[in-house]
């Protein structure tokens, strides 16, 4: 059985580092969206097994009481050796079931042969080509292609070579991520030839969301000019808001460097990481048509609306050419 077949939308939102929480992930599928976090966004395997069931417990509730199948559920899973919980955490998803295990920085076969032995899926995020055919070679479920002007960690690729180019190779799912923030943006999706897209940005700005207020101000007042391709601030090249790096009193000559930011030798590298994310404020250039904070449901529902009226509206082209 496809897990997605019963989506209200062609989506999967992206799992936030410190951003995404249980309560953006059950709004997400009660409303027929795929709904991910990070399973670091948790402290500890403790606090992470916990999250996983409140957000089981709650989206079984939901079914019982409505009658309706909420979309699956995801989590992120950081497979590289700087992630000292990658086994622990990884005996939760097994543990639990979780649907879909989206890895990042290391497509590794035994956790895709793992999540594959109680039917789940994996997909993974790839910058480019070569990245796209090691995952294909680890036997990963999806292939999630972040492309120019995507929030956190994202490449330089257009997205329309890109999804040729993987496409190529590779039969199974594509996800495009990359400065999507409506309905008629996934409808592009689509048409480009993606499967599934990918969303970060846009449900920054949801009441549901894990941030400050000045967080979401600063996405809404932001045009794509504002945004800061750097490797500054983790080491790994990702997209920042200039006025964040600013406030954070990191200069514009300290963008184009490659020196990770020393945020005292007192901190260890996990904790270093987690203040980085903290104060500077990654997001894509999607900023530019985001202005305002909804609660997740009314903002997928108008997603979804506008999604439809993109589809009839070029579907008018065929009487045309």
């Amino acid at each position: 059985m496809n897990p997605f077949e019963n989506l209200k939308l062609p989506l999967v939102v992206a799992p936030m580092f410190l951003i995404s929480g249980p309560e953006l992930v059950i709004e997400c599928c009660k409303n027929g969206v795929v709904g991910t976090f990070p399973a670091l966004n948790q402290r500890s395997t403790e606090g992470f097994e916990e999250w996983v069931i409140q957000i089981k417990t709650e989206l079984e509730k939901f079914e019982k009481e409505t009658g309706k199948k909420p979309a699956p559920f995801g989590v992120n899973l950081i497979v590289h050796q700087s992630n000292p919980r990658v086994m622990a955490d990884m005996q939760i998803i097994v543990k639990h079931q979780v649907p879909l295990v989206i890895t990042s920085l290391g497509a590794v076969t035994q956790v895709v042969d793992a999540v594959h032995s109680y039917g789940g899926l994996v997909f993974h995020d790839v910058i480019k080509k070569r990245h796209a055919e090691k995952a294909a070679e680890a036997g990963v479920d999806g292939l999630i292609l972040v492309t120019a002007g995507a929030g956190g960690h994202a490449g330089l690729l257009n997205p329309i070579p890109f999804i040729q180019e993987v496409r190529s190779f590779y039969k199974k799912t594509i996800l495009l991520s990359g400065c999507m923030s409506s309905g008629h943006d996934i409808a592009s999706a689509m048409q480009m030839g993606a499967d599934l897209a990918y969303l970060g940005t846009r449900f920054i700005n949801t009441t549901e969301a894990r941030v400050d207020k000045a967080y979401q101000d600063m996405i809404s007042d932001s045009g794509t000019t504002d945004i800061v391709y750097t490797a500054a601030v983790s080491g790994v090249y990702a997209n920042f808001m200039k006025k964040s790096l600013e406030n954070n009193e990191i200069p514009p000559e300290m963008w184009e460097g490659k020196a990770k930011i020393d945020f005292g030798k007192e901190l260890d590298a996990e904790k270093a990481e987690t203040k980085a994310w903290k104060t500077i404020w990654s997001a894509g250039q999607g900023v530019a048509t985001i202005h305002d904070v909804k609660p997740t449901g009314e903002l997928i529902s108008e997603m979804k609306k506008d999604f439809r009226h993109a589809i009839e509206e070029q579907a008018k082209l065929l009487d045309k050419y």
